[in-house]
Parts: structure tokens; C-alpha cells; sequence
């Protein structure tokens, strides 16, 4: 008997361990979903942008290729900005859509994807619906190879919703790709040369290398070249441990505060991360008088758009190794340089005001609280733009692959993640707390990932410093000198009420006493518990 596109497509799927699909069903999708194998995982969400930020968490964590299932031209859209930071994330996710029927494209009937390669660009690295329903498989298979394949990143495939039940062509054939670039040996032989006679190297490195379990080999970089680390701008996943001697903390994201922090070096080599991520704009040079910068990055494009330096085209980590052996050792020439106070967030802390009798916590006192209470191998999860160096300043990241967040700065991707972290935490036995810190604003962005927590009995836990405003957006109202500007404050959430509605334990909590015996009692509990905390309002500084 000849088997169908859907049990092709399936089997191609299990052969190569793509098993976990993210979703929110839509009529085009049911086809495809129908008799759904029982050695595959569904996790439902209640929304698309939800369905592609929890797949991202979870495969970020789980290091594999994740499935996500959307619903046409309308779910897709929904889940578009989830899928911008999954491609600036460099996650290897496989998103799929139903389109109508074949016999009816023609005419674009409602809810058809009427040009559904071009709807999720720039933001894929590959989108596609197949001509033909025997091409499904072999596009599958194609799909995966370029989700996985440096640089990483999601890719999209629209299948029709009649095509899963036509007879395949034949056993879908299985390929191999190769994961990781090696850097070409004379350009790194030049790159190690400049290292070696540097008087005052800085290393920068980026996310890439977390990505790639390359913490020990950024530790023995360093402390070959004895030279200070700073984590480049923005940086989603900590590429070195904060508690090292050589760790200085991260840069500003911005021209001029980035030049002057080099300033002093003749050399710096940036590692892992774009040239350079900046948002706020302010006027200066983008490297100071004097100083030659170096670029090492697995991706064309990042390499190709860098303003200034000289590029090396190559894998983070295996750079990193063959770099280590071929510099000598040098002794330190320079004075340690003193590291932030707020790590790695790229800018400092801000000043708190506290009126007479204002009882709120401020946001150092409510995150001191949370890392102390918290257990130490703790993952943190942050999307609290308003209070980030105060919470970086409290938490600092010691051990690898404990800290996420978004490469985009695209709000309502990390509530979303953090389930799919804490699910993967569970289905890898590693069994870590998983604690997100997500700000009053941001939540409600994809608030509908609780009830996915729930259902899964996830022991996350989601605190909520609560200040009742928009205070990032105030700090660029300053910085534009932009008064007057309307709805930078959100009065009137019940976010514990929300909370509970989702299925989840939703609790105010007042005192640091009150944010102690709740997370005692979170930690060990069969759901998800969202602790809300009044904080003193605060404007944070951009620079």
C-alpha cells in the first residue's frame, strides 16, 4: 500500500529526532495533525506568538531543532515577532502552516496565505511551499538542513491543506549536514599573529559561544592572552562566567559609550556577536584612535555589515580552541581593569527616589532578595527593560546556560521561553528552578503562555516587579527630548487575578518576607506561580 505525504513527512520527522511540535491548531492544519503519533509531543498553546517563543526556549535548551505549528497567513503573522527574535536568537526552528486547498489558490479564499514565501521574510532564512505534494518530505528535509546549518535559524514551510493525504513519492531521503564552520588557518594564523603582539588586547565575546558550550575555551583564551572580557552589547546568552577575574561586564549599546570603553587598547577581537549591536543613538567614532579590531563570526552577513574591523569567517568555539594554541601565553602588562557594578547589562543602575512613606521595595532590594532565596543553579529569565542593571547588579551569572533573553529587544518572547525552558528542563531530567522576571508591561504581551505552564504542571516561577508604567520608554522619551508623549503609563492590571485565571497560583507579595515564603513554596509546587511586587518607579539610564 502506498504511503501518504503526512506518513512520510512523519517518518522522515522520527529518523531524525524532530519530535516536539509547538502549536496552536487552525482548520488548514488539521490534516497534517490528523492521528497524531503517539511517540511525538504536542504542546498546545492558547496563541501563535506564544506556540514559536516557548519552541524557542525549549530548543535553545534542549540544543535541537524544534517544530511549530501555526495556522495559515493569520497565525503566522501572530507569531511573526516571536519569529524575528528567534532568528536574531539563532534558533533552529521548523515553523509550518496549512494553506488552502490547491484547487481553490487560485482564487484566494479566506484566510489563504496568498504569498506565503514572502509573508515571514527577512526573518527566515528559508520560506517555501512546495509545488507539488510529493515535494513535502524532501522539503521537510531541506528545511532542517538549513534550520541547523550556520548561522542557525528558524526557516517556514506553507503545505496546503490536501496535500498530506496524497500518495507520497517514496521513502523520504535522509541527509546529514555538517553543523559547525572551521575558520580559515592563514587568516587565523594572521588573527593569532596580531593577538600575540598586542600591548593591550581586549576580548569581546558574544552569545554564539554559550550557544555552543564554549565557556572553558573563552576561560582559557583569556587567560592565555591575560586580557579583560567584556560580553558584547545586548548579549541574549552570557559568554563568560561574572564571577572570573577577567570579566569586566557588558558594553553600551550605543556608538560613542562603546568607543570610549575601548579606549586604551591597541587591539580588540570580538568573538561570537555582531559589530555592534546598538539601538539609542549617540554621535562618536565606533572604535577609539588606535585601535585595530578583529571579527570573528560563523555568519556571512554579520561579517559582510560590520562598519569597521577585519572579519574571520568561522564556528565561536572551534576559532577560540585553535586561537588558545597558537598564541604564547602572555603575563598581564596592564592594571585589571574594575568590572561594573551592573555586569552585563549595557547600561547602570538608576537612582531610586522613595518618597516619605513609600513602603515598595525598590528593584535592587526585590532582585537581592530573589537571588538569595532562589537556589543557586537557578535559570533566570529576564524581560525587565526598566530595572535590567539592577537586576544583573543583584544576580550575577556563574554557571553556563542559567540566563536567557531576547536578541531583539521585541517584547513578549521571554514569559513564552521560560515555559519552553522549564519543559526542557523536565524532559532532560536536568530538573534546574526556572525563574523568569518579566516587567508588569511586558507580560501581557503573550500572558497567554501561563496557561500552557499549567497544563504541563511546570514549576515555574514568574515575578512580576510592578511599577505601573512604560519607565524604559520614559527613558527614551528624555534621550529625544519627546515630552507629552501619551500611554507610557498601564494603571489598573490585576496581573495576580490574570494569573490565577490562567490556572496558575497569582499572589501579591509586598515584603521581602512575602517574596521569600512564596518562592519557598513556589519552587516545590505543581504549577506555576506568578508573584506580583510593588516597586518604587524608577527612569533608567540609556547610557
Amino acid at each position: 500500500m502506498t504511503s501518504t505525504v503526512r506518513e512520510v513527512t512523519f517518518d522522515l520527522l522520527r529518523t531524525l529526532g524532530v519530535t516536539t511540535m509547538f502549536g496552536n491548531p487552525g482548520s488548514t492544519e488539521e490534516t497534517f495533525l490528523k492521528d497524531y503519533p503517539a511517540d511525538f509531543t504536542y504542546v498546545q498553546t492558547l496563541a501563535e506568538a506564544a506556540a514559536v517563543g516557548a519552541a524557542d526556549g525549549y530548543s535553545q535548551a534542549m540544543r535541537t531543532p524544534v517544530l511549530v505549528n501555526v495556522h495559515t497567513s493569520a497565525g503566522l503573522s501572530n507569531g511573526m515577532s516571536n519569529i524575528l527574535t528567534a532568528y536574531m536568537n539563532r534558533t533552529p526552528l521548523i515553523v509550518t502552516a496549512g494553506n488552502q486547498t490547491r484547487e481553490m489558490l487560485l482564487m484566494e479564499p479566506w484566510l489563504t496565505n496568498i504569498d506565503p514565501a514572502v509573508l515571514p521574510r527577512p526573518w527566515v532564512k528559508w520560506s517555501y511551499e512546495p509545488v507539488r505534494a510529493g515535494d513535502v518530505p524532501a522539503a521537510f528535509m531541506r528545511a532542517i538542513a538549513i534550520a541547523t546549518q550556520p548561522p542557525q535559524g528558524p526557516v517556514f514551510l506553507s503545505v496546503p491543506l490536501d496535500d498530506w493525504d496524497q500518495p507520497a513519492d517514496g521513502p523520504a531521503a535522509v541527509r546529514s549536514v555538517a553543523t559547525r564552520i572551521a575558520p580559515d588557518p592563514t587568516r587565523l594564523a594572521e588573527f593569532a599573529a596580531a593577538l600575540a603582539a598586542a600591548h593591550n588586547p581586549a576580548l569581546i565575546y558574544g552569545a554564539a559561544i554559550a550557544r555552543e558550550e564554549g565557556w572553558d575555551q573563552a576561560i582559557a583564551l583569556a587567560e592565555r592572552l591575560n586580557a579583560p572580557v567584556w560580553a558584547a552589547p545586548a548579549s541574549e546568552r552570557p559568554p563568560f562566567p561574572e564571577n572570573h577575574p577577567l570579566y569586566v561586564g557588558g558594553l553600551p549599546f550605543a556608538i560613542g559609550p562603546l568607543s570610549e570603553k575601548l579606549a586604551g587598547h591597541d587591539l580588540a577581537i570580538v568573538i561570537g556577536a555582531p559589530v555592534f549591536r546598538y539601538y539609542p543613538w549617540v554621535a562618536g567614532s565606533y572604535v577609539p584612535d588606535g585601535l585595530r579590531l578583529l571579527h570573528v563570526s560563523d555568519d556571512p552577513g554579520e561579517t559582510a555589515k560590520a562598519p569597521v574591523g577585519d572579519s574571520l569567517l568561522g564556528d565561536a568555539v572551534l576559532t577560540i580552541e585553535r586561537l588558545t594554541e597558537l598564541i604564547p601565553a602572555r603575563p598581564s602588562t596592564t592594571a585589571r581593569i574594575a568590572p561594573q557594578p551592573h555586569r552585563m547589562a549595557p547600561q547602570p543602575q538608576a537612582e531610586p527616589t522613595q518618597e516619605p512613606g513609600d513602603s515598595r521595595l525598590t528593584a535592587s532590594q526585590l532582585f537581592r532578595t530573589l537571588r538569595d532565596a532562589a537556589p543557586a543553579d537557578t535559570v533566570l529569565v529576564e524581560e525587565s527593560p526598566s530595572n535590567l542593571a539592577e537586576l544583573h547588579a543583584a544576580w550575577p551569572v556563574e554557571l553556563p546556560d542559567s540566563f536567557y533573553t531576547f536578541a531583539s529587544g521585541s517584547l513578549g518572547w521571554n514569559l513564552p521561553a521560560s515555559v519552553g525552558i522549564a519543559l526542557a528542563e523536565r524532559d532532560s531530567g536536568r530538573k534546574r528552578p526556572v525563574l523568569a522576571v518579566i516587567g508588569d508591561g511586558s507580560l501581557q504581551y503573550s500572558i497567554q503562555a501561563l496557561w500552557t505552564a499549567a497544563q504541563h504542571g511546570l514549576p515555574l516561577v514568574v515575578v512580576v516587579p510592578r511599577n505601573s508604567e512604560y519607565a524604559i520608554l520614559k527613558s527614551f522619551a528624555e534621550l529625544e527630548e519627546t515630552p507629552g508623549v501619551p500611554g507610557l503609563d498601564i494603571p489598573g492590571l490585576d496581573i495576580a487575578a490574570l494569573a490565577t485565571g490562567y490556572g496558575c497560583h497569582g499572589v501579591d507579595a509586598e515584603t521581602e518576607d512575602d517574596v521569600r515564603a512564596e518562592l519557598a513554596a513556589a519552587f516545590d509546587a505543581d504549577k506555576p506561580t506568578v508573584i506580583v511586587v510593588p516597586v518604587t518607579p524608577t527612569i533608567p539610564p540609556l547610557i
